[in-house]
This record gives C-alpha cells, structure tokens and sequence, in this order.
C-alpha cells in the first residue's frame, strides 16, 4: 500500500467533503478513493470516516490521525522544497489571500508586478471577505484589515484605512448635509445586511464612542451595492475608504462627518511561522510591503 498516497486521498476527501469530489480533484475513479480508504483503515485496524449518504464525518481517531497527516505532508513537502532549490532562488507557488474589493483594486495589481519581476514563482490568489484558515486552504500570506486576534502568526503592517461616511451631490441638492451623527436619524441611510444592529453606526468624539440611529432605506450585501446606490443619489452609506476612493476622487460622493471618523483599521501582511522562510515568501513580503504602503498612504 502506498501509505503517502492514502494520506493525500484521505486529506482531499476531507477537504473537499467526499469521496466523489476527492475523486474528481485527485483524477482518479470513485472506487479507487474509496479502496485507497478501506486499505488504510485495515492498515490502521480503526474507522477513520464515518460514511453516510449526505456526508463524511471523521471519528475521533480519524481526527487524531488526519491532525498528524496533515504534519507529516507538511513536513515532507518543507524537505522537497529544500532539496529541490526552493531556499536558494524564489520558485514554486505560493498563495496569497485578500479581501475581495481590495484584493481586484489593490493586490492584484502587485501580485501582476510580481509575476513580471519573478518568472519562476506562480500565485493563486484567493479572494475572500471571510477570514482563510492558513492551514485547511493552503495559504502562505494574507492581506487583513482590522485588528488582529492573538496567534501565533507573524505580521507586517502596511498602513491604515478608514471609514468613510458620504452621499451623493444629487443627495444633497435639496436636503441640509448632517453636522453630527445625531443628523443621520433624518436622512434616508445605505447600510449592510449583517447580524448586529443595522439600524445604528458607531462614531467617536474626542475618546469616546457613542452608537447614532440611522434609518435605513436600503440594506445590500456588498460594498460595490452600497457605492452604488448612493452615487444613484438613494441615500447616505459607510463603506471602507478604499472601497468608495475613486467616487470620493471624481466627485461623486462626498464624504461627510469626517471629524467623527472611528480609529483607521490597520492593514496588515500575514503570515504562518514556519521557522526558516522560503524564499519565494520573502521574496514577495519584500516586494509586496512598501508597494502596499504607498497604496495605503494614498487612500
């Protein structure tokens, strides 16, 4: 039996959530997972999976030792690195993870430069506004905005964004702009459909934070809908500085309550501490960091 094999098999049914799909990521026929499988847990003398027609589910001992898999290929994936050069000139592949908006405006815009400047290393960049697990999709950096929780991952900060509140000019053709937060309750508001409170955002004054009520008019998912609709002239949003920069830039919104702005979130590179750094990693933190910076300080 081949034993790294029926790992890998076992790590994509995992991952991928059955044996068909694991079947269809590893090219090979569904019979054949599913015997790779058997013989490893006759190998083992335990079940790994517990199968149904809906789903796989591991058993505890199937945790323990996909846990250990998943250890044992890292680590051997970490010495073919080494031997085959990937410490001593940046090659492989590496992938890089980032908000969806700020991802297409900002990142790929560096990773394109990167590619230019390093022929011999490929990037998927994965986009998503959720936060990646490093391990389970195979990420080597992220781009993350907001404070970072306590890991023991390492980070390079890159800047700041705020938040901005604006409308349109065509809003504000017959309607009095707001002075404090308070004004807001007055006005027609864009906001997000979210599980906390979407009836109220939260301003600062001096060193406190107080919550004003707004009225929301329209509720979207996505930043790109709330821009939008307030260039449309529906109403006020608050969306993240990038996201609404180049309508701030042509005028056609325009921010407002500007002095009771929250603290700028900071803008951070991260990554795993995998003890020694491929070079293919360093070479793009390098490369990466002040190209994001000077973005940053553009925002």
């Amino acid at each position: 039996m081949d034993r790294l094999g029926a790992m890998r098999t076992v790590l994509e049914a995992v991952d991928s959530g059955s044996f068909s799909a694991a079947g269809r990521r590893l090219g090979v026929p569904l019979a054949t997972i599913s015997r790779r499988v058997s013989d490893l847990e006759a190998h083992l003398r335990t079940q790994i999976f517990i199968r149904s027609s809906r789903k796989l589910t591991l058993t505890e001992a199937g945790r323990v030792y996909v846990s250990a898999c998943r250890r044992i290929l890292e680590d051997l994936a970490e010495a073919e690195r080494s031997a085959s050069g990937e410490y001593s000139a940046p090659r492989g592949e590496l992938t890089v993870a980032a908000p969806i908006v700020f991802g297409r405006l900002h990142v790929l815009p560096i990773i394109s430069a990167f590619l230019s400047a390093f022929p011999s290393v490929d990037v998927r960049l994965v986009q998503s506004d959720r936060l990646v697990d490093f391990a389970e999709d195979h990420v080597d950096v992220a781009v993350r905005i907001g404070a970072l929780p306590d890991s023991g991952m390492i980070s390079t900060k890159t800047g700041e964004i705020r938040e901005v509140v604006c409308a349109s000019p065509d809003y504000f053709e017959s309607r009095v702009k707001p002075e404090t937060p308070d004004d807001l309750k007055n006005h027609a508001c864009i906001t997000f459909d979210r599980p906390d409170d979407p009836h109220s955002w939260t301003f600062r004054s001096g060193k406190t934070f107080t919550a004003a009520s707004i009225r929301p008019r329209l509720i979207v998912n996505t930043a790109e809908a709330a821009v939008d609709a307030a260039i449309a002239g529906v109403g006020i949003t608050r969306v993240l500085g990038y996201q609404a920069h180049q309508a701030i830039l042509q005028g056609t919104l325009i921010p407002i309550l500007m002095e009771f702005e929250p603290a700028p979130m900071p803008v951070h590179l991260l990554y795993p501490d995998h003890g020694r750094m491929p070079i293919k990693l360093r070479a793009f933190l390098d490369f990466a960091a002040p190209r994001l910076r000077a973005t940053l300080t553009r925002l």
